[in-house]
């Protein structure tokens, strides 16, 4: 990492925090049917962009439609709606998860757990289980191939460790992503399990869960594999601040609109 980019990064941070705290001083004054409205918002646009970002065919109002309303859309196929309720109920367990900060931290079954959500009705053959082949993907450089099977439990293990023994902030939620993916523990919904893994450590920190929109598509797979080719971290970590940076300023808004004025 240069120091120009370490610059940036402390800066971004700074700006992130500073804003989380303006953000906590609204909780105690703002109603709490206001943050219910943004986290049910949160939960639709998260679920829908995460997809899209591995190729769900649904559009941000049609992921709406199939969680709030049941429905089916005509024309889209049937794993696409499995692949937006097995997400949205992940997400659910995520903000369920975040609620009990200090009872216990994040274990290697809680990474489980969220991956067999995750696929619960998509893929629930693999719900949970270690991948038991090996693991490919191609990238603008050639194959990226990953840890073999009999590698992933030890790698769980140590990656849990250490996540243990992380404090809940922005940093370890961007660190937990990278490190989940380079592992790729699982034959699929690494990338959908990564990022829920990161909003969940960003919720345990009291800040908002982030959507990584499928516009930043092509900069976070850029970002993911400047990481897998050891060219550093600070282009991943600098999208994940300003994605986090706008969420907080959404929140912001919202709070500023909401909170109740003197007569």
């Amino acid at each position: 990492m240069t120091f120009e980019e370490g610059a940036r990064l402390v800066s971004m941070a700074q700006t992130v925090r500073s804003k989380m705290r303006r953000l906590s001083d609204f909780r105690s004054r703002v109603s709490s049917d206001a943050w219910d409205s943004l986290d049910r918002a949160q939960r639709i646009d998260i679920t829908f962009t995460s997809n899209a970002l591995e190729g769900n065919t649904l559009t941000a109002g049609e992921t709406a439609l199939v969680l709030e309303k049941g429905l089916t859309i005509g024309g889209k196929p049937l794993k696409d709606h499995l692949e937006a309720t097995d997400h949205a109920h992940a997400l659910d367990w995520v903000f369920e998860m975040s609620r009990r900060h200090g009872a216990e931290p994040i274990r290697e079954n809680d990474i489980r757990a969220m991956h067999a959500l995750v696929v619960a009705q998509s893929n629930r053959s693999i719900a949970g289980q270690y991948a038991d082949k090996a693991r490919f993907v191609n990238t603008s450089s050639g194959v990226q191939a990953f840890p073999p099977p009999i590698d992933v439990p030890v790698l769980m293990a140590t990656f849990a460790a250490w996540l243990q023994t992380s404090p809940d902030e922005p940093e370890t939620a961007f660190e937990a992503h990278r490190r989940l993916v380079a592992i790729h523990p699982f034959d699929d919904g690494n990338g959908r399990t990564a990022r829920l893994l990161m909003n969940l450590v960003l919720l345990r920190g009291g800040f908002p869960a982030i959507a990584i929109r499928p516009e930043d598509r092509p900069a976070y797979i850029a970002a993911l594999e400047a990481i897998a080719t050891a060219k550093g971290i600070a282009a991943f970590d600098e999208l994940m601040f300003r994605r986090l940076d706008q969420t907080l300023d959404l929140y912001l808004s919202a709070a500023e609109q909401a909170e109740p004025r003197a007569n």
